[in-house]
């Protein structure tokens, strides 16, 4: 078994880019397992192995946290980076308000196309399709994590996707691993525990394939979001008008549904203004298709709003009038 995972481990950075890797390190069961795996390994080594740990501060043990990762990483032979943060609550979910900021920290102490290993694994895989599935997402939530994609300046690596959670338990109790438990995660109220204490283990006892089964339908998925993304970046060089921040709206409306939002979402990207949801999109399309000519329908959301003038839709920052 030790011998199945590591070669799992070096097939996987063979598909690598070059660059050195640096391994999100929470101090948990997986995170310790892809640390010991890839400490084992001489052509990880080659390209520079480090280890960076996040301290949220959101733990009274936190500390104590750091310093078992600092001992893990002692007894890997493994630098270590600690990068401590504060989250900003107000008006977010902790848990995502955690990892905003824990993606801030990275890719301030990050350079430039290092590469961060991460340890979701296939279990965690089958836990987000049905959290993307239950909260109405579409192809590209569906199609979950990807093994690798570019966030900002550096590569999130996930080469854990295909491995069972059962599978590193064996091995970190036969190397004789430790690791944090962090008790948050039993707390149910959070949607992803309640998914995976309470749901997934009666689906598996009904259907034992159930995560494989998840996760296989999670990559055909991740395959047709994959050409969505890039038949939507066609089509948007075909809509967009001559400045960036404009859309032929007769064209856009005239594009299959199903690249419609998808080309209106990488638009806004491409501006760094913020996507609408689902029932902005329709009211958009409605009002565009409606209005008559000597109308200027407008639709707005957080942080965006876009105008139709003749035949372009104008995407805009909303203006803030000072007050008296």
């Amino acid at each position: 078994m030790p011998g199945r995972l590591r070669e799992h481990l070096r097939n996987a950075l063979g598909s690598l880019p070059p660059g050195p890797i640096a391994v999100a390190l929470s101090g948990g069961l997986d995170s310790s397992v892809l640390l010991h795996l890839l400490g084992s390994l001489p052509e990880a080594r080659a390209r520079g192995l480090r280890a960076i740990h996040v301290d949220h501060g959101l733990h009274a043990d936190s500390g104590q946290w750091s310093a078992r990762c600092a001992q893990t990483c002692a007894d890997c032979d493994v630098p270590l980076t600690v990068l401590r943060t504060e989250v900003e609550r107000a008006g977010h979910g902790l848990e995502a308000a955690a990892r905003r900021a824990r993606f801030a920290a990275l890719r301030a102490a990050l350079e430039d196309d290092e590469i961060v290993a991460f340890a979701h694994h296939r279990d965690d895989q089958a836990e987000t399709v049905l959290l993307k599935l239950l909260r109405g997402a579409g192809p590209e939530g569906l199609g979950a994590m990807r093994t690798l994609r570019r966030l900002g300046n550096f590569l999130a690596w996930r080469p854990l996707l295909g491995i069972s959670r059962s599978l590193l338990r064996s091995y970190a109790d036969a190397q004789r691993l430790n690791w944090i438990s962090d008790p948050s995660n039993a707390d149910t109220l959070i949607d992803r525990n309640f998914l995976r204490i309470d749901i997934l283990p009666r689906l598996r006892a009904r259907w034992p394939d159930a995560d494989a089964s998840i996760v296989q339908s999670a990559s055909w998925v991740r395959a047709a979001a994959d050409f969505i993304e890039a038949e939507s970046a066609r089509a948007l060089a075909r809509v967009q008008g001559l400045d960036p921040n404009t859309l032929r709206y007769r064209d856009w409306l005239e594009l299959p549904e199903a690249l419609r939002d998808p080309v209106l979402r990488r638009w806004l990207r491409s501006i760094d203004l913020p996507e609408p949801n689902q029932y902005q999109v329709a009211e958009l399309v409605r009002q565009l298709a409606e209005a008559g000519e000597d109308k200027l329908p407008c639709i707005r959301w957080p942080g965006a709003e876009l105008r139709r003038y003749r035949a372009l839709v104008h995407a805009l920052r909303p203006l803030h009038v000072p007050t008296a």
